[in-house]
């Protein structure tokens, strides 16, 4: 099942899970909608690609309305393809909100125990990978590029919930909206890195297209990562949505050149939650 529900043109939901989870926000953004200009035309939430700074705040702001959380409950990031994942608490509300400047530092993934806090990320083909362990009140967002994927990631994130007391078998995980297999190309210095995290298992996500070129499941990957990470199977879901090959929907960096906007990944509880 897909899990990702378009709630409006400007952004799509996990609706699984803020069903079985009341209070919680979970979703993924569009390009549609907002105020942004040119090659970032419609709902841009990077301000680190060169957008008007104003127009980001007032596509943020946008999203904020419609989803019931205010921009100053936000954290974001500047996101380097590591694997630096932060706790966030409330006290760290609105860094990297409103201007980049105030963002966590080289950090590619965040988590949280508490309410009134909305955890977002930027992308434009990279994969973002949603956590929850209810029982724990854990949520949390990492961002998944190729380097981020191999450097293991997805399994630091499953390992900072069960430092703070998260069962492993309790831990769900959706992957979203990211560039995919067909759309992927990459070099075979790419795939060395994903034979050594890999190794020993049977299904491997990339295909060889010619010389010295492989088609990498980007999605795939990180599933694989997050089994070997002892993530249960039944408690992974993965979206069909690719970035790049849906251009009504979605920026892609790849498809555009380099020139193009970000969606943002987000994951909140709402502080009227009801557990």
């Amino acid at each position: 099942m897909e899990p990702f529900i378009l709630k409006s043109k400007e952004y799509f939901s996990i609706k699984e899970w803020m069903d079985r989870y009341p209070g919680l926000e979970a979703g993924f953004t569009s390009k549609n909608g907002g105020v942004s200009q040119q090659a970032f035309t419609g709902l841009n939430f990077g301000f680190h690609v060169g957008d008007n700074q104003a127009a980001v705040c007032q596509n943020r702001r946008l999203l904020a309305e419609r989803i019931g959380f205010p921009v100053s409950t936000w954290v974001g990031a500047e996101q380097t393809h590591q694997i630096h994942i932060e706790k966030v608490t409330m006290t760290d509300k609105g860094k990297g909100a409103d201007e980049y400047a105030t963002s966590f530092a080289n950090t590619d993934g965040f988590f949280t125990d508490e309410p009134g806090i909305l955890l977002t990320l930027c992308f434009a083909d990279c994969v973002p990978i949603y956590f929850i362990e209810p029982r724990r009140n854990l949520i949390g967002v990492a961002h998944a590029g190729w380097k981020g994927s191999v450097a293991g990631i997805a399994g630091e994130m499953v390992s900072k919930f069960q430092q703070n007391g998260a069962a492993l078998e309790k831990i769900s995980v959706i992957i979203g909206p990211s560039i995919c297999k067909k759309c992927y190309i990459v070099d075979e210095r790419v795939i060395l890195l994903v034979k050594n995290i890999l190794e020993g298992v049977e299904n491997l996500p990339y295909n060889q297209v010619s010389e010295g070129q492989f088609s990498l499941d980007l999605k795939e990957l990180n599933k694989q990562i997050l089994l070997k990470a002892g993530v249960k199977r039944e408690n992974i879901g993965i979206t069909d949505f690719c970035t790049s090959c849906d251009r009504e929907h979605f920026y892609s960096h790849r498809r555009d050149e380099g020139n193009a906007g970000r969606m943002m990944a987000y994951i909140g509880w709402k502080e009227d939650r009801n557990p």
